[in-house]
């Protein structure tokens, strides 16, 4: 067998077959022309004597769909106010100023491009794809939201992009996913490798086919690709781009070598020096040989482009460093040809999404919706119970925290508030659930696993007025959950209750309900019952009402269920 030109070396197929099988069979990915090689001229720009290689780095996640700007809650911004942000048309002028002084550099994303506004409402993928093209990404890694559509609907999608998508740890038997997605991409001009991963929950919490897609394990996968690319190239700088979140970078970073950099997304992480940034930026990990691995992320919806400096030494370590998210305000001029795009594509939906449905004197808080309670869960929640008649047994509504995706300001509320704030297209159904069954779905919810699966529960809850829960987060996992009540009433764990909820959930989405409720019957559209509630509530004047609360098991319950009724214990 003869050689095979691999980014600017010469490697005989006879060696790097076996290593590229032994990575088939670790993750499923199908050798070898499953890995994308840029085959261009090695550029000497910035290496200097000692082989030391300087390199930009530009990265943006998790946009969901907001190509124009938008409002610090991440709804429309239709009056071009001074506090509107973001949009592509933003990121396109960054780039088109500082990447010409940065000629060595990579423009990355990290996923979840899909769902969030009407962009995707209306069209799907289609101006998606048509903007980040036109951008000239580098390599894009999937988001869960990805998949929201289907395998075969993202396979469409993917085949309409020019650059390439690369998840170490994707295998799918859809045709179009499994000639797309990549384990990495090696970028030849700069000898360098970008791995890609998605985050293991996607089936769970998207519409990824489970007998069609499966999502292995990232670190493994990701060492995988690693040892791979070290065995078959003298390549030593190494990038993971992934979907799973910060604190699993930083995890991820801990359980491998060969990684200098990981760029993330999906937990919506704002690092550094803001007064509410959540680390720094980079934040510096240390793998298991003790090296330094540097990790970076961009929060959400495109209102900060990434951007970090590298400087390599010839093992592929990162010797300096300099960079920071940069803020796309208001301050920040659009490209004037992208928003003139951006605009006309608007223009079909605009008027339908000015459309005022309601007024509210405060604002429908959705910040902290997937830790604890938060108002606009409330809110949502008792307008599902609303949308239905009086049942005939106790009856509430039980939301995912993670389905709440925008804050309501205060003032008017127009459709595309709404819509920007349930952009999923859920219907409203209805199921017959044991108090057995609700009980272990709950424990499971406040111990993040679930007491039937043992996998992870992958969102908080939001719960109607009928509902009250009490839980104590500082007990073992699977002995948290402190007391339910419904109507007023101690759960009764041998009883039937009507619950209301969300197709998505019913069906086993989030890991909530296991097993799914297979035939739920379906009422309304969710935000179609959301308009008519704030119709009828206007003006709206809610808040929080301890719904869902923190706190330990009574000592006095204890001793009455223990038969000493007479003495008195002083607590």
């Amino acid at each position: 067998m003869g050689p095979i030109r691999l980014q600017g070396l010469t490697v005989w197929a006879t060696a790097l077959l076996p290593a590229l099988a032994s990575l088939s069979s670790a993750t499923g990915i199908y050798a070898p022309e499953d890995h994308l090689v840029s085959r261009r001229a090695l550029s000497k720009r910035f290496v200097d004597e000692n082989g030391h290689y300087n390199i930009s780095f530009y990265h943006i996640n998790d946009v969901h769909a907001h190509l124009d700007e938008f409002s610090s809650s991440g709804t429309d911004c239709p009056q071009k106010e001074k506090g509107c942000r973001g949009g592509y048309a933003r990121v396109r002028t960054v780039l088109q100023d500082s990447r010409p002084s940065h000629p060595d550099s990579l423009l990355l994303n990290a996923g979840d491009e899909f769902q969030g506004t009407m962009f995707f409402t209306k069209y799907g993928g289609e101006k998606i794809a048509e903007t980040l093209n036109q951008l000239d990404f580098d390599a894009m890694t999937l988001g869960n939201h990805e998949w929201d559509r289907g395998d075969e609907y993202l396979g469409q999608f993917l085949e309409n992009l020019t650059f390439p998508i690369i998840s170490a740890n994707v295998v799918s038997k859809n045709e179009k996913l499994n000639n797309t997605i990549k384990p990495f991409h090696i970028f030849d001009k700069y000898q360098l490798a970008v791995i890609g991963a998605t985050t293991p929950e996607t089936s769970d919490i998207s519409s990824a086919d489970k007998e069609v897609t499966a999502f292995s394990d990232v670190a493994s996968s990701v060492q995988n690709a690693i040892d791979l690319i070290r065995s078959t190239t003298n390549i030593t700088r190494i990038v993971a781009l992934t979907h799973i979140g910060y604190e699993n970078d930083i995890r991820l970073a801990q359980e491998t070598t060969g990684l200098s950099l990981i760029i993330g997304g999906h937990s919506h992480t704002k690092l550094g020096s803001a007064s509410d940034a959540e680390g720094s930026y980079p934040t510096i990990a240390e793998n298991k040989n003790g090296d330094e691995v540097f990790v970076v992320t961009a929060w959400r919806w495109g209102e900060y482009l990434g951007y970090i400096d590298v400087t390599y030494d010839a093992d592929g370590k990162v010797l300096e460093y300099h960079g920071a998210p940069i803020n796309l305000t208001n301050q920040t001029k659009q490209e004037p040809e992208l928003q003139a795009q951006v605009d006309a594509w608007r223009a079909p939906f605009e008027e339908e999404m000015a459309k005022v449905v309601g007024q509210t004197n405060v604002v429908l808080d959705q910040t902290t919706c997937r830790v604890q309670e938060c108002l606009l869960g409330d809110f949502i929640a008792d307008a599902m119970v609303a949308s239905r008649p009086k049942a005939d047994m106790p009856t509430f509504a039980f939301m995912n925290g993670g389905g709440v995706r925008a804050t309501i300001d205060e003032g008017e509320i127009t459709l595309g508030e709404v819509l920007t704030a349930f952009p999923f297209g859920n219907s409203i159904v209805e199921v017959v659930i044991t108090g057995e069954q609700l009980w272990k779905s709950i424990e499971g919810i406040v111990s993040a696993v679930s007491q039937t699966n043992g996998k992870p529960v992958t969102s908080f809850m939001q719960v109607s007025r009928e509902m009250a829960i009490t839980y104590d987060p500082s007990s073992p996992v699977g002995s948290r959950l402190v007391s339910v009540t419904i109507e007023g009433k101690t759960l009764d764990r041998n009883a039937d209750y009507r619950m209301i909820t969300i197709d998505f959930l019913a069906k086993g989405g989030d890991n909530f309900f296991d097993p799914p409720f297979p035939n739920p019957a379906t009422l309304k559209l969710l935000d179609e019952a959301l308009v008519d509630y704030i119709a009828a509530l206007s003006p709206i004047d809610v808040a929080l009402d301890g719904r869902i609360k923190t706190g330990k098991p009574s000592k006095c319950k204890r001793v009455r269920r223990n038969a000493l009724p007479q003495r008195k214990r002083r607590l």
